[in-house]
């Protein structure tokens, strides 16, 4: 469920002339390396697409740091000439990040290649019962998808690298297919447990293990899209706690508001495990490890 804050792209930004880009740095590659130039939302989807491509891509991240919020994106000159340059975009879609569409038109690059990740999942971005998750790098099933998708379009843009894009993408399917495993492993022993969520971002990884989100909608919801949570509704989430109701909670370490430390404060006062997810990786960490560790800490919780 996307947040609905204000995307931070001034005008002057957006009236960049192409002059004045020509005098920018970035990490972009130039066209003349001969490499395919790779630009993605965020540095979740920069570190798949360097996985899938390798040496024979160059890979710019918009969001690029584990401070930055996507939701709070400012547009820099930087990026512009970044997109300008690319032969393939990636973004999450969903509503997540739209400022990627926004400064991809105003860079005046229409051959680029876009690839939408929720257009990929397949899943209905509408669906009857409620807003669509658009969380998708914690949906392993999607990240295949992704995968596959990416080997088809860097062949297309480079012919000669198609073997080398199928051989990584084989490897890292490979570690997906351990992912999965390890999720079906969990869901084995916890399949039906009770959890609780400050925010969506974790429900693809939480339900691919059976746990069950016993977190009021409403909640959820306001502190997603930054609203104060009412009080019959924060009353309503604290009691899961201390009625037991839940086995571990799943936060949004990203995000901090009065409801989450309150929140925080009631599973600890109830001896009840909280494991911390994220939505962008963690400084050093490839997408793999993070998601291997995040995993790590979801078993630790939940055996205690």
């Amino acid at each position: 469920m996307p947040r609905r804050r204000p995307l931070l792209l001034t005008a002057a930004l957006l009236g960049i002339s192409g002059l004045a880009l020509a005098g920018c740095s970035t990490t972009g590659s130039d066209p003349a390396d001969g490499r395919i130039s790779v630009v993605a939302s965020t540095d979740v989807y920069a570190d798949i697409a360097s996985a899938i491509g390798g040496d024979l891509v160059e890979v710019t991240a918009i969001i690029d740091s584990e401070n930055q919020d996507p939701h709070e994106y400012e547009a820099t000159a930087r990026t512009q000439l970044a997109l300008s340059r690319a032969d393939v975009v990636l973004e999450n879609g969903g509503g997540y990040d739209d400022f990627v569409s926004t400064l991809l038109s105003a860079a005046g690059n229409d051959d680029a290649t876009v690839l939408d990740v929720a257009d990929i999942s397949g899943y209905d971005q509408a669906p009857a019962d409620g807003e669509f998750n658009e969380h998708l790098w914690y949906d392993f099933p999607t990240m295949q998808k992704l995968a596959d998708q990416l080997v088809g379009t860097l062949s297309a843009l480079d012919p000669s690298g198609e073997a080398a894009f199928t051989a990584n993408a084989a490897v890292f399917a490979a570690s997906l297919d351990d992912l999965e495993a390890r999720e079906a492993e969990l869901a084995m022993s916890y399949s039906g447990e009770g959890a609780a969520i400050t925010e969506p971002v974790p429900l693809y990884l939480l339900d691919a293990i059976g746990l069950e989100n016993r977190t009021p909608s409403e909640f959820s919801e306001a502190v997603e899209e930054d609203t104060d949570v009412p009080v019959s509704v924060l009353d309503e989430t604290l009691a899961l706690f201390a009625d037991g109701a839940v086995r571990v909670l799943v936060y949004n370490e990203q995000t901090t508001t009065s409801a989450t430390e309150q929140i925080l404060a009631a599973a600890d006062d109830a001896g009840v495990p909280a494991v911390a997810v994220r939505e962008t990786r963690p400084t050093g960490s490839g997408y793999l490890d993070w998601m291997n560790a995040d995993l790590d800490a979801l078993e630790a919780a939940l055996s205690a």
